[in-house]
């Protein structure tokens, strides 16, 4: 798979190429989670940082990661979130980050995804208080 090489354009440009060339359940399943991040936070800011999508607002929410056989959120401050449904399924050891790993035809929970993005927003927006 080729990388959507960062002068492409805008970051909203960018996630927009590599949904349309990964061409598959990987494309489907970003352009999914996009989806669900915007519903969520309708004030995200998407960028385009290490080659891959990111929703920011007050600071880092989460990447949106493909790889061959998954899917990766990756929340940056994942760790200090509350998880009541158990979304975070991948690297889990760590003190900061938390990740879900989204496989071939999983269903993503809506409800429970916009309330972790919700909280992370907020996670982010008491830090910058502080």
């Amino acid at each position: 798979m080729k990388r959507t090489p960062k002068s492409a354009g805008s970051p909203s440009k960018l996630i927009d190429a590599r949904i349309a060339e990964l061409n598959d359940w990987r494309g489907e399943t970003l352009a999914r989670l996009r989806a669900i991040i915007r519903k969520a936070d309708p004030d995200v800011v998407e960028e385009w940082k290490w080659s891959i999508p990111v929703w920011s607002h007050s600071g880092l929410i989460c990447t949106g990661e493909s790889y061959k056989k998954v899917v990766k959120t990756t929340f940056a401050k994942g760790a200090f979130l509350k998880d009541p449904s158990g979304l975070f399924n991948s690297s889990l050891e760590g003190n900061v980050r938390r990740a879900i790993d989204l496989h071939e035809g999983e269903k993503i929970d809506e409800k429970a995804l916009k309330a972790l993005i919700r909280e992370a927003v907020a996670y982010n927006e008491a830090a910058a208080r502080d």
